[in-house]
């Protein structure tokens, strides 16, 4: 009777843990602010990033195939406009001086929800990642028939407490070295940390118009049957 409980729960980690694993955006955000403002900042950031994790894991889970189909037909758009938004944080994140964070520590405690949503956003700004989860909830038989609803309630809460436990992990680990790090060093991470981001929201914008115009000419060049039944066929008369 606990297996399934057992065998959903432990797949929802695992999923959790696996959605918030790649070090994209949202990492290098959390990575950041545990530098720069501490360890706390940057969890938040993190569980901002899990509740946007866990809403497209729903969005799976409730077999929304018209979200699908939506990001099948908008992908090039929102991959457009979702690095021209990353660039707008590279530009600020590049140009952002750590010291003035530094010297007004006692405002930092107010800004947990804030770090809460910028990292929803962040996060629920890249759909593509639902075609991952599709493939992670094939991978550990995560929708299955023998399932109630109940089943679902612990794999879901499995999923946040994944994606929370990986979020707390790193931001550990980062806040263990970051008294190793001076205004100096924290200024340079925000640069390389603010370039990275925008090399890849550059390559974004540079692959979604590569890949946009590509589909515009496949789309614009006529078919044989097109070509057949545009061209005039003359009858020639017999004498």
């Amino acid at each position: 009777m606990m297996q399934p409980f057992i065998d959903i729960l432990l797949s929802g980690i695992l999923i959790g843990v696996l959605v918030s694993a790649p070090m994209g955006p949202v990492g290098m955000l959390c990575i950041q602010r545990t530098l720069n403002k501490g360890r706390w900042s940057g969890f938040f950031t993190g569980v901002g990033a899990s509740f946007s994790d866990l809403l497209y894991c729903l969005l799976t889970g409730l077999g929304l195939s018209f979200v699908q189909g939506f990001l099948e037909d908008n992908s090039l758009i929102l991959q457009i406009v979702g690095s021209f938004a990353l660039i707008g944080f590279g530009i600020y994140l590049f140009k952002k001086n750590p010291s003035a964070s530094l010297k007004r520590p006692e405002k930092s405690k107010n800004t947990f929800w804030a770090d809460i949503v910028t990292g929803f956003l962040f996060t629920f700004s890249n759909p593509f990642i639902l075609f991952f989860i599709i493939s992670l909830f094939g991978r550990f038989n995560f929708l299955m028939p023998e399932y109630q609803h109940y089943h679902y309630v612990a794999g879901y809460i499995g999923i946040l407490f994944g994606a929370m436990t990986w979020w707390y992990i790193i931001t550990f680990f980062v806040n263990k070295v970051r008294a190793h790090f001076n205004v100096r060093s924290m200024w340079l991470i925000n640069r390389i940390i603010g370039s990275i981001i925008l090399i890849m929201a550059a390559y974004g914008i540079y692959s979604g118009l590569h890949d946009y115009y590509i589909d515009k000419n496949e789309h614009d060049q006529p078919t044989l049957q097109e070509i057949t039944y545009s061209t005039p066929m003359h009858v020639v008369e017999a004498d």
